[in-house]
């Protein structure tokens, strides 16, 4: 399991957020591992039914604004893989970490969290993916 298929695994995640997509949302999250999910200002989110009902109310809610990802770091641990990034939503961010884990060979997403950068935070610096 490569770093690349892990940043492809992430990709798919924010692909399905912004093109509205429940059946590419579900694919994405894991099965048999547990998973839990905080979207920001929210409570967390435990258990794949509580997860993918949250994820079905904001996918249908629409009108939603467009998402965009940068400044992703890997961590490679195992069987598990943590993405750092950024989510760009017009003028606002928000700082991201999506715990992914390797089932039937895929990595599948099992947390996701998301909350406000401060306006005056820096920039994250260059870095090369950790691993």
């Amino acid at each position: 399991m490569t770093i690349d298929a892990v940043l492809s695994a992430n990709r798919a995640f924010y692909r399905a957020f912004a093109t509205r997509d429940l059946d590419a949302m579900d694919r994405i999250w894991a099965r048999r591992a547990e998973v839990a999910c905080i979207h920001p200002g929210a409570k967390p989110i435990l258990g794949r039914r509580e997860v993918m009902a949250s994820w079905r109310d904001i996918l249908a809610a629409g009108g939603g604004p467009r998402i965009e990802t940068r400044g992703e770091r890997t961590l490679l641990l195992g069987a598990a893989a943590l993405v750092l990034c950024e989510e760009v939503l017009g003028k606002g961010v928000l700082a991201a970490s999506n715990l992914f884990v390797v089932e039937d060979g895929e990595w599948r997403l099992a947390h996701h969290q998301a909350g406000p950068v401060a306006a005056d935070a820096p920039p994250p610096g260059p870095g090369p993916t950790l691993h």
